[in-house]
This record gives C-alpha cells, structure tokens and sequence, in this order.
C-alpha cells in the first residue's frame, strides 16, 4: 500500500508498505478515506513541533471505514463510518484513573509519537474508535479538531454571564467559538489575519472581531461595554500572545493555553496575584468530546460548511504541502483524499 512518511524536516518522501494483516483481538482496520491537516503536521514539517521524533507518518483527524474487527470486537461493524481518537495510553497511571486521559504520563498521539494515517490502510484500538454514520467523510475528518475545542470550554466551566475573548481564529479556535457560543456568552475573536476574522464573522454574526493592535484592552472595554474578557483562551501557540493573553483577562478571570511552543511562558506575578488569575492548560481531547461533537454534527447544531478550504490529492501532498504556508492561499482547513 502507499504511505508518505516525514523523513526529516521539510522532506517527505512516498514509499510502498506491507498492507496490514488481521486486526489483534481488540483492533479493527481502518481504510483511510481522507485526514484533514492539523496545526501538528504544519509545524513538525517545520521541525517546530513539540514532542516529535523523525521520521514519522504524519495524520491523525481522520475519517475512515472499518474494513475488519477482531474477534472481541463487540461494538463495531466491518463497513462503519468512523473517526480515530487518536491518543492511546499503555498505563492506567495517576492521571488515567482519574478520567484524565487525554494526558497520562506515557500518552502517546498517533502521527505524533507513533506513525499515523498517511497511508491507505491503520488499525488501531478498537475502544478509541468512533462511528460516524450518516456524516459526510469531510465532515468526520473535523471531529478530532472541534472535540479539542470542545474540551478547551469544558476546561473554562463556563457560565452564561461571561464574556469570552478567543485569540486566534484558526482551526481550534474557530472550533472553540462553535462550541462555546452554545452556552450563550458573549464573544470576541482577536487575529493578525484579517481574512480569518472575516471568516469567523461570516460563520458566526453574533460575535465580536479584533484585528491584533496597540490598543486590545481599550478596545475589548468598549465592545464588552465597559469590562474585560471573564475567559480568555489562546489558541495560537505564539509566545508572545500567550504572555499578553494575561494583560486581557478580567480580574478573577481564567486563561486557558490550548495552543502550546517549545519554550517557556513568563507572565508579571505581581499582575498574577493582583487579578487573582486562574490559569489552565488544555490538552486534547477526551472520549466524551468525540461524542458530543458527533452529536452536534447530527445535530445540525455547528455548520461547518467553508472550514474546508484546500484539498490535496494522497498522490499530490508532497509536491502541494508547502503551499499551505502561503499567506495568499487564506488556508482555513485542508485536507488529504484517498
């Protein structure tokens, strides 16, 4: 079967492998229908990625079908429309016993830490498979990103009495904003790229939109009629925006980093303490999330009619991936056809 692996940084290389043979007891096989490319592929392609090692089989916001179970494989059917949840855990550590299982200790992401589905044919555990009937396979391929959206606002416990600013209106946090608005709070979304805060607009015309400047605070009091952002998530993964997310936030406000870098994040502590600041990591996505998105989707409750920007044939990706970097192509989402 073909795959393309990511030898090093900025080159990929397409090579033939063994199909796989029967899936273990407790595994099915998948047949890769598309992936969707996510902020992780963009970046280990620029050798910027944390918590990667090449080479590696890039591709884990799949849509898939089963093409095969093992024998104790009761809640699945070979034929199935399905997604991955693509973490697996081989310890029930701390962490895991306590439901946090987007983040034990020995977490390992599939096209991350272990090959993912950059090729025509996986298996993987069958508890970490979701079926997808009735949704369309681009629509599936958006599940795994919109699930971390959905658990970003679990994170912030949000009530309706909040103002909510979301910084960076790609992928996440568009994923964010569908969700959050939900649960009826008032939102801003703060960008540099004006394109995908028109996007942002367009999909969603009860929110506010910040193009990034020298005035944010004074701005975001005269949208929220005289007060701050409750909630502040960054879904930018920028050093420098993650460290100014503590200058918007409300005093007893909450900041949540679901974007990360490699590197350190430092913040005044005596701002800190004085706005008694409540800051939260978000990471991944749980079982739970999954659901519920799927849920939405059939429920017609989130549109995600335009995310998909940019399509790539399997046969194409290498001669087409770095186009993805250009500001000119406005890329919101794109995504790989088998």
């Amino acid at each position: 079967m073909k795959a393309i692996v990511l030898k090093h940084p900025g080159q990929f290389e397409a090579f033939t492998k063994a199909q796989p043979t029967a899936p273990g007891d407790e595994e099915v096989l998948l047949k890769i229908k598309n992936i969707s490319i996510c902020g992780t592929d963009l970046h280990a392609f620029n050798g910027k990625q944390p918590f990667f090692s090449y080479p590696r089989i890039l591709g884990h916001e799949i849509a898939a079908e089963i093409v095969a179970i093992g024998k104790n494989v009761q809640h699945l059917k070979v034929g199935d429309s399905c997604t991955v949840e693509p973490y697996r855990n081989p310890i029930a550590d701390q962490a895991v016993k306590k439901g946090k299982t987007n983040c034990g200790s020995k977490l390992t992401v599939l096209g991350v830490h272990e090959d993912g589905a950059m090729q025509e044919y996986i298996t993987y555990l069958a508890a970490n498979i979701h079926v997808t009937n009735g949704l369309p396979a681009d629509q599936v391929s958006l599940v795994e990103p919109f699930a971390i959206g959905s658990h970003a606002v679990e994170r912030a416990q949000l009530n309706p009495t909040d103002n909510l600013l979301v910084i960076g209106a790609g992928p996440i946090g568009l994923g964010i904003i569908a969700i959050a608005r939900l649960e009826g709070v008032k939102i801003v979304v703060l960008d540099v790229n004006q394109n995908r805060l028109d996007f942002a607009k367009q999909k969603f015309p009860e929110i506010e939109t910040l193009k990034l400047n020298d005035t944010i605070t004074e701005d975001l009091e005269q949208l929220l009629d005289g007060d701050l952002p409750t909630v502040v998530f960054d879904a930018t993964g920028n050093k420098t925006s993650m460290q100014n997310a503590f200058g918007y936030v409300a005093a007893g406000g909450t900041v949540v980093f679901v974007g990360l870098f490699v590197g350190e994040v430092t913040f005044d502590d005596p701002n800190f303490h004085r706005k008694e600041i409540t800051l939260k990591a978000s990471r991944s996505a749980r079982a739970v999330d999954f659901k519920k998105v799927i849920n939405l989707f059939k429920a017609n409750l989130i549109d995600t009619t335009g995310y998909i920007t940019h399509r790539i044939k399997f046969d194409d990706l290498i001669t087409e991936f770095e186009k993805l970097y250009l500001p000119e192509e406005n890329v919101i989402k794109a995504i790989i056809d088998f």
